[in-house]
């Protein structure tokens, strides 16, 4: 397949094209800086970049022959504390981009099968008992609004376009996201639960978030919603006590709930907040988890 994607260089994108590229399949990679594209993708006959600024009109040339397409763009939620300013950059990486990308392959992409465009478990509500699945009501607040509105978008597709939305958990693995910034803290032995520690953390290997998109792209029976998380979601204390295990560190070290929101303020409720994900519909859909339990997961990003 011809297959155009959007965050192509961040942690999913990067192990995405890294898995299919062997495969066979040529990608289009929407990208600010073509040059730190490269740097960071490499330069193989299976790449190609196209300058975008994640607003403007796609050139239609860059959609008439594409296959596929996977939207995995947006800011990190947690790149600088909650300001008003930075939620409306958070909240406008993410509709703008997806908006553009949609509106395009509706004009200029007769070839488009499939769109699988990311959301987020941040949808559904928090401190609530029970496991949520596809059909639980999104919460309120900011986290709920990013997801309700970031969904909206990529539902404007046109018919004859298999959508499917992965609402994807914590992402764990080497490289990037959530463990670049706790594995420093861990291997020196610092690491601990956050507040009471009995908060639900619903988790997802990046090697099984990729495996799934690319599950996603190519069955045709898949369509719709799918919690992207693990089998297996833990709490705060256990994740921790597993990391620590995994480095062979001690990780009792409590961060007290209040200091954290002195120092991240609204940005805290992120691993303060509870929220415990089913991820039994993508196991109905036949993906088979490479890392079913934390203990795994946290067992191979030990091994870096």
């Amino acid at each position: 397949m011809r297959i155009l994607i959007t965050g192509g260089t961040g942690f999913v994108g990067a192990r995405l094209i890294q898995r299919l590229q062997p495969q066979g399949h040529t990608f289009v990679v929407l990208t600010r800086s073509v040059a730190s594209a490269r740097r960071r993708l490499g330069n193989g006959n299976h790449l190609e970049f196209v300058p975008w600024d994640a607003r403007s009109p796609l050139p239609p040339e860059v959609l008439a022959e594409v296959d596929a397409a996977v939207n995995l763009v947006g800011e990190s939620i947690a790149a600088r504390r909650w300001t008003p300013q930075q939620k409306k950059r958070i909240l406008q990486s993410r509709i703008e981009p997806t908006r553009a990308l949609v509106e395009g392959i509706n004009r200029h992409a007769p070839r488009c099968r499939v769109l699988v465009s990311a959301s987020a478990i941040g949808y559904y509500p928090v401190n609530r008992p029970g496991a949520m699945d596809e059909d639980t009501p999104p919460a309120e607040g900011f986290m709920a609004r990013i997801c309700r509105d970031w969904e909206a978008e990529a539902r404007n597709v046109k018919d004859g376009v298999r959508l499917v939305i992965p609402r994807i958990g914590v992402v764990l693995g080497r490289g990037g996201g959530v463990i670049d910034r706790l594995l420093p803290i861990f291997r020196m032995g610092l690491g601990g639960p956050v507040g009471n520690g009995r908060q639900v953390m619903s988790w997802i290997h990046v090697d099984d978030l990729a495996g799934i998109l690319d599950r996603a792209l190519k069955d045709e029976a898949m369509q719709g919603v799918y919690n992207a998380v693990a089998p297996h979601p833990v709490t705060n204390r256990d994740f921790s006590r597993a990391f620590g295990r995994a480095l062979g560190r001690p990780a009792l070290l409590p961060v007290p709930a209040f200091v954290l929101r002195a120092a991240m303020g609204e940005m805290a409720t992120i691993v303060l907040d509870s929220q415990e994900v089913s991820g039994q519909r993508i196991q109905e859909a036949g993906y088979d988890f490479l890392y079913p339990r934390i203990e795994h997961a946290l067992a191979e990003v030990a091994d870096g």
